[in-house]
């Protein structure tokens, strides 16, 4: 992608490990306007590489090479404090604070693009492209459960919700959790990671609960090549 809003923030410093990640966020502010100064501020001690408003336009505001601070305290696939291996994009979205809402198709078509160019130069696997949800359950709810994750992974840009060949692998609470934290969450706090995957893999029905359908999807994202309707 070329066309860019240069809006530079001076709230970053540098990397000690390569990109491996692609965090999506919420901006949970009224306006995309606000949220850019509140990511430019010096006094604010946060930023994004990037921030989507709601008609599709891109604005850079920290360096790839740079490391933004968007994730705050972190924890994915065995990686602590992954603004040091991630590209944080900021959505322009009210967030569950404010009204929480749709994101628009201008704006998904956007954050498709620019998903798609960030993974495709940094050869960022699919399983890398997270919400901040994903990387911090126990104090984050965005994206959300209303961002169209389905549409990424159609593009091969995120995993898949797995569909087919589903079967229950029956675990108990412990051994379900095991996997979880296999597959890449935090599990310290178990309600949290549960809905976190929920919001994620299952977002109709987030409720915490532990059931058959969340074992066999989590199984099926283990495997080598989870099966959705991509």
């Amino acid at each position: 992608m070329s066309e860019y809003i240069e809006r530079p923030s001076p709230n970053h410093d540098q990397r000690s490990r390569p990109i491996s990640m692609i965090v999506l966020h919420y901006t949970d502010m009224l306006s995309a306007e606000e949220a850019i100064e509140r990511l430019c501020d010096p006094a604010a001690g946060v930023s994004a590489h990037y921030l989507v408003t709601k008609s599709g336009e891109v604005v850079r505001m920290v360096p790839e090479e740079r490391r933004a601070w968007h994730a705050g305290r972190s924890y994915w696939r065995g990686l602590t404090n992954v603004n040091d291996d991630s590209i944080g994009i900021e959505i322009d979205n009210p967030g569950h604070s404010n009204g929480y809402e749709p994101f628009p198709d201008a704006q998904v078509e956007a954050v498709v693009r620019l998903v798609a160019d960030i993974k495709q130069r940094h050869h960022i696997t699919r399983g890398n492209v997270v919400g901040h949800s994903d990387v911090a359950p126990a104090r984050k709810r965005d994206p959300g459960e209303l961002f169209p994750w389905g549409q990424l992974a159609r593009l091969r840009l995120a995993l898949p919700r797995p569909t087919k060949n589903l079967m229950d692998p029956c675990w108990t609470e412990a051994g379900f959790l095991l996997a979880l934290e296999r597959f890449g969450y935090d599990v310290s706090d178990k309600m949290a990671a549960i809905i976190a995957f929920q919001r994620r893999f299952r977002p109709e029905l987030i409720d915490g609960e532990i059931d058959a359908e969340c074992r066999m999807i989590l199984l099926a994202l283990l495997l080598p090549r989870p099966q959705g309707d991509e």
